[in-house]
């Protein structure tokens, strides 16, 4: 008999629809899958697919700006990109909300992924997000929630960032 948990993304989008998030920016990251298949699967949501995830900020800004509600999903990678355009919010006085998958963590094969993977926090804090480490699945949804409410309703940027420990690290065939 095997027991299957629920996967941490459920959460993650129950909190979404709660919070009327529409619109999910993203550049697709295998940690991410089960979240952005179910945004893509919702008739209410829309997916956005970024070519850099700067640009998910001016996505977020713009719906907010519109009377909408939006997120970025990515990788710990990309925030290093999005550092200059985190400053269209604050002056927009505009949400930021950001779910990271981080790299560079635990078990990491790849060694270019490990200095973001060690500077996204200081870095994204740096430039005012505030940041919500998580390190069990079983705290994301509750986590995001709470990061979204203080996007949402404090007009601030914020930022979920999962561990790798949760997310597993990648090996691309690498012992």
């Amino acid at each position: 008999m095997t027991t299957q948990t629920r996967h941490w993304s459920h959460d993650v989008f129950a909190e979404m629809k709660a919070r009327d998030i529409q619109t999910v920016a993203t550049i697709p990251d295998g940690g991410l899958t089960q979240l952005l298949n179910m945004v893509v699967a919702d008739k209410d949501m829309r997916l956005v697919t970024l070519s850099t995830e700067e640009e998910g900020v001016g996505v977020a800004t713009g719906q907010w700006l519109g009377g909408k509600r939006a997120m970025i999903a990515m990788q710990s990678s990309g925030v290093g990109n999005c550092i200059n355009a985190l400053g269209i919010p604050v002056t927009m006085r505009a949400p930021c909300l950001m779910l990271v998958t981080m790299r560079g963590q635990w078990g990491e094969f790849n060694p270019w992924q490990v200095p973001m993977g060690m500077a996204t926090r200081t870095v994204l804090e740096a430039v005012g997000v505030r940041c919500f480490p998580v390190e069990h699945a079983a705290e994301i949804g509750e986590t995001f929630a709470a990061a979204a409410d203080i996007a949402f309703h404090g007009r601030l940027s914020a930022a979920v960032l999962v561990s790798q420990r949760v997310i597993g690290a990648k090996g691309f065939g690498q012992k």
